[in-house]
């Protein structure tokens, strides 16, 4: 890289002040920037528009499947407009077939969701590595600006979202009164399919013209993220310092070595004294640290802390694992199987968090559906039941509850009612049945209870008699008030017979 030859001002920035010189830098190269890629992407869409036009989802979701593809070019333009060499419009759009050939099918693959795409993709177009090389300068750069650079993915594709709506939103506030007067989303929903397919390609175009006007964008501000990581692992800018102290003083050196040359004494008889020197003369191999030494040094200094630091990490493993072989089969594991692996692991921690969050969630629904008989084992009490300080409701299901309300005799009553006023009579029975479960065996009853629940609140009372009677009578009951059927005169006897048995009898208490 040449520095000294850089557009802009070599310093560290913040992550944010990095994307924001992307912008200013795809503004300052709009027009190149744009030209471009409507050049290259506009005729791929149209042509895939053409070849699937029966199906113009398929053909919008290729198109935007190809988009790594497209974005190496603004990278180029911008990595040479970043040094000075910005390419003209013709040269940009002969080299763009150049710049596809290297790892376009990782690229179109297993690393086309990687929402590092803009941070990482200079590595190899600009670097141009790949395999382990690529995999140890990205552990390098992602150990900061990873983070940023997956939020500007994220940004970008919200951003991408709201300006493609908001153009389809602009082209319907822009049609005729009249013809928006003749449109109803009604009649766009039940007209064919076919019929309006002119309309899903027309909402696909605005897709790509977003995209001529966003994605420079995008890959300025990655390829910005990029040039201040390296910034700060290389020190770019205490690197261009010296470097202007180095040609500051390149003019004044040579003046001053040739006014010491002038001043300095003859000196050409001392030199011709001198033996030739050569690289096998006593002088030189009878020094104490030649070139094998040095580089033993060297290499002893760089083994040791901070240029090598070693770990050792500790694991469980099985008894039959073999960790050499492992370790020699992985070194001869592909790069993009390795790649596809980490995919994987990857899909599957996620798969297994949904299926734990299912199973929690299974159990809370079961909890919930079950609180009624969770609450009833918990706060059953074996011992004498002891009457609540609590309001008692004196209606429900529009009955009146009240001792005082109801006869002495209820199941006579109830037979001399059958004969004139049969609903009055199973009323009076139903009302009965639960002013006696509400004062005599203290049911929390409440006005908004169901027959269900007032039936499963019988249950807990542990009486099978009186749960056989109630559903009996529930049953008829509610035939009654929702179905307006009246029980047959056998039944009606049975009632007030099983009143008697249970309640005058004293068959329950």
């Amino acid at each position: 890289m040449r520095l000294n030859d850089v557009t802009v001002v070599i310093r560290p920035r913040s992550t944010w002040e990095a994307m924001d010189l992307g912008v200013l830098l795809s503004q300052r190269h709009r027009r190149l920037l744009m030209t471009s890629w409507a050049m290259v992407t506009l005729p791929i869409f149209l042509l895939l528009s053409w070849v699937l036009r029966d199906s113009p989802s398929l053909a919008v979701f290729i198109f935007w499947w190809l988009k790594p593809a497209f974005e190496r070019l603004p990278l180029y333009i911008l990595s040479k407009a970043m040094f000075g060499e910005t390419p003209t419009l013709k040269q940009a759009l002969l080299h763009w077939p150049r710049l596809l050939k290297p790892q376009l099918l990782a690229s179109l693959t297993w690393r086309r969701l990687s929402l590092q795409r803009s941070f990482v993709m200079p590595v190899m177009q600009l670097e141009g590595l790949d395999g382990a090389q690529r995999q140890q300068r990205l552990q390098v750069l992602l150990q900061r600006d990873a983070g940023a650079a997956r939020w500007l993915t994220i940004i970008g594709a919200h951003l991408e979202g709201a300006l493609w709506i908001g153009l389809m939103v602009l082209f319907y506030l822009l049609l005729p009164q009249q013809v928006a007067l003749d449109w109803s989303w009604k009649s766009l929903i039940s007209a064919a399919t076919q019929d309006w397919r002119w309309l899903e390609h027309l909402t696909n175009a605005f897709y790509a013209v977003v995209l001529v006007v966003w994605e420079p964008i995008y890959v300025a501000c990655g390829f910005s993220l990029y040039l201040n990581r390296r910034t700060v692992l290389e020190a770019w800018d205490i690197e261009l310092v010296f470097r202007r102290l180095r040609q500051r003083l390149t003019g004044a050196g040579a003046v001053l070595l040739i006014a010491v040359m002038l001043l300095m004494p003859p000196t050409h008889g001392v030199w011709a004294a001198e033996p030739a020197m050569t690289p096998d003369s006593p002088r030189l191999l009878n020094q104490s640290l030649n070139s094998q030494a040095s580089r033993d040094s060297i290499k002893t200094i760089l083994e040791q802390p901070p240029f090598k630091n070693r770990e050792t990490l500790t694991r469980y493993r099985f008894g039959e694992d073999q960790p050499d072989v492992d370790a020699s089969q992985d070194s001869k594991t592909p790069q993009w199987l390795r790649a596809l692996l980490k995919l994987f692991e990857g899909l599957a921690s996620l798969i297994e968090a949904a299926l734990w969050g299912i199973v929690i969630a299974s159990f809370g629904l079961l909890i919930w559906h079950y609180r009624d008989g969770l609450q009833a084992f918990v706060g059953r009490r074996p011992t004498l039941r002891v009457k609540a300080t609590r309001p008692v409701p004196q209606q429900a299901f529009g009955l009146d509850l009240k001792p005082e309300s109801l006869p002495t005799d209820i199941a006579a009553s109830a037979e001399n009612l059958w004969q004139t006023d049969p609903r009055e009579a199973l009323g009076l029975l139903y009302r009965a049945l639960l002013s006696r479960l509400l004062h005599d065996f203290d049911i929390a009853l409440k006005a908004a209870d169901t027959e269900g629940q007032v039936l499963r609140r019988i249950e807990q009372l542990q009486q099978p008699a009186l749960l056989a009677y109630s559903k009996n009578l529930t049953g008829h009951w509610q035939n009654m008030a929702y179905g307006h059927r009246l029980p047959p005169e056998q039944v009606q006897q049975e009632l007030c017979d099983g009143w008697r048995v249970l309640f005058d009898a004293g068959a329950v208490r």
